[in-house]
């Protein structure tokens, strides 16, 4: 069985609108669980914020999101790293795809162009505040590292 590296992001308030977007962008099957839900909140403040929600996307990468408890800081989103090992031309394709749907409302930091190691690579921060990183990896890189 393969390990996988599995994102958990937190926010304030708006997590249910970011993983509705991110399930627009990536696809899958996405889950939420609110705090009334799964911990009878009755507040009206944070009754409908998200206590867990799961994205199982169709190419098999998960990713999770919640909205903070009250009173507990929201730790910096961080990066999330999105990439192909070359193997599959489509996957190419996929991640392009990935990258327009992520640029939507998003400040991008680097353009998704050719990088100087011969891959396509992008970095931007979405509408939401969580920093992605793209790299396509060229199918001759691919056959160069084997």
């Amino acid at each position: 069985m393969a390990l996988g590296l599995n994102p958990y992001l937190q926010f304030t308030g708006n997590a249910a609108e970011a993983v509705a977007f991110y399930h627009s962008v990536f696809g899958g099957e996405l889950n939420k669980m609110t705090y009334t839900e799964g911990m009878g909140d009755e507040n009206p403040a944070t009754a409908s914020n998200i206590m867990h929600s799961s994205l199982f996307t169709d190419r098999g990468f998960h990713l999770m999101a919640a909205d903070a408890p009250v009173g507990m800081p929201s730790p910096a989103n961080g990066t999330v790293s999105l990439s192909s090992n070359g193997e599959n031309p489509a996957d190419d394709d996929t991640l392009r795809g990935y990258w327009e749907g992520l640029s939507d409302g998003a400040a991008i930091t680097v353009p998704l162009e050719q990088a100087p190691w011969g891959d396509y690579f992008g970095q931007l921060t979405d509408r939401f505040g969580v920093n992605w990183m793209v790299n396509i990896t060229g199918q001759q890189n691919a056959d160069a590292a084997r």
